[in-house]
């Protein structure tokens, strides 16, 4: 009789934290969802440059749509934060990393960068600009990251496995052309592009995973390995 309690106090665990995890993945969607159309806003209407700028240049000082911007930011921000919580319990490397790349995110909404976001080596720029320029570089790596450890982890399920996989085979060479780029060419309508693609690309497999974790329950098993 006692073993049945445990027991069913031990599923009664599980369930509680599968549908929290489950609730976590859903709160990431939408948060996902609703900070990429801020940001969208705030590009597309925002007195930026177009596709020859930064998406971070709709947040400098003094544009009408700055707050908005950054809002958008923060809601990315913490939607990563919460698909870090909605992983499986027995992973432990690509929840770090969405949580790191949720800190840098929050730092690069919150530290704005100067009018045209100048970054060095064609560019002079102020300690803002390397700041915000530095915490954005860190939370891309970071998400990109979470990916292939992702894609190369069966713990993390065939769904979530298979959207990193496709995830990680396009985000790569464009993060590697991103990088190519502004050492090469610097600031212009070729980098300009690449960043959204490469932003587009984080924002899409985070709102697919975690709307994949909320529909699915997480089953334990004994042989988990863990990360």
């Amino acid at each position: 009789m006692a073993e049945r309690r445990r027991a069913g106090t031990g599923s009664t665990a599980v369930a509680r934290r599968d549908i929290a995890r489950r609730a976590a993945a859903s709160a990431a969607a939408g948060g996902a969802l609703a900070g990429a159309v801020a940001v969208t806003v705030a590009v597309v209407f925002g007195p930026g440059p177009g596709l020859t700028g930064y998406v971070s240049e709709a947040g400098i000082p003094g544009s009408a749509y700055a707050s908005t911007y950054r809002l958008g930011v923060l809601a990315l921000a913490g939607a990563l934060l919460l698909l870090a919580v909605a992983l499986p319990p027995v992973m432990r490397i690509a929840p770090a990393l969405l949580a790191t790349s949720a800190v840098f995110t929050a730092v690069s909404g919150a530290v704005t960068c100067s009018a045209g976001c100048p970054l060095p080596p064609f560019e002079r720029a102020t300690v803002a600009d390397l700041v915000h320029g530095g915490a954005s570089i860190v939370a891309t790596a970071a998400v990109v990251l979470a990916m292939a450890v992702l894609a190369g982890s069966e713990e993390s399920g065939p769904a979530v496995r298979r959207l990193a996989v496709r995830a990680v085979t396009l985000v790569f060479p464009l993060c590697a052309a991103v990088g190519l780029a502004m050492l090469i060419v610097g600031r212009g309508a070729l980098v300009g592009v690449l960043e959204r693609l490469v932003l587009g690309l984080a924002v899409l497999w985070a709102v697919a995973t975690a709307t994949t974790l909320a529909l699915s329950r997480f089953i334990p098993h004994p042989g988990a390995a863990r990360q």
